[in-house]
């Protein structure tokens, strides 16, 4: 008996919904990213080569659209330290992780309104959030404190509050390129201080 290997309609159907919301996730991620306003639904829609319907079938509201950005941005942002854990030394995967971070923030331009009103309404928890990051970035740090890559008294605490202060302050100068300077330089005082090592050991 030979079995029909092509999938069935439901089948194909179901396969076809999780394509068009992932292509209007991805679209709706580019334009909060780039957009100094709030995008339309319908320039998303635009953008991701889909009718308006497509789009609030799969997000009823633009909350539900704002909520499964910001969502699907921290799951990657927060995955991304094992993934450049598995490919890097620790210290280029935390520097590689601060770029990360910086990508993230951009997508909150497009989006800042909806989002804040949805953190005052207790919609999404930054509390919730701030936890699954500092666990990214202690998983690095602990990496790099293990390896000798990383000094092993940097708290996550303060290395997200360094990379969130310096990316705030590129963003005000307009100059793209000193947030890579800042970083940089972040990364240099995270690295193990060779003279203070040796003056202990004496």
């Amino acid at each position: 008996m030979v079995t029909d290997p092509s999938p069935t309609a439901p089948q194909q159907l179901r396969a076809d919904a999780a394509r068009n919301r992932e292509i209007v996730l991805a679209a709706a991620t580019r334009a909060f990213a780039t957009s100094d306003t709030e995008p339309s639904i319908r320039a998303i829609a635009r953008q991701a080569g889909v009718g308006v319907a497509t789009v609030y079938r799969h997000f009823p509201t633009r909350e539900a659209l704002v909520d499964a950005v910001y969502r699907d941005q921290v799951v990657r942002l927060t995955g991304g330290a094992d993934e450049l854990l598995a490919a890097h030394r620790p210290a280029q995967a935390l520097r590689l992780w601060m770029d990360l971070f910086g990508d993230w923030l951009a997508t909150k331009h497009g989006m800042t309104d909806t989002l804040l009103a949805m953190i005052d309404a207790g919609e999404i928890s930054l509390a919730h959030t701030r936890r699954d990051l500092l666990s990214a970035i202690t998983t690095i740090l602990d990496a790099g404190a293990a390896a000798g890559d990383i000094r092993a008294d940097a708290r996550a605490e303060d290395v997200s509050a360094g990379i969130l202060g310096m990316l705030a302050v590129a963003a005000k100068s307009g100059e793209p390129a000193q947030a890579q300077r800042l970083l940089d330089l972040l990364m240099d005082a995270l690295r193990p201080q060779r003279g203070a090592a040796d003056g202990l050991s004496r």
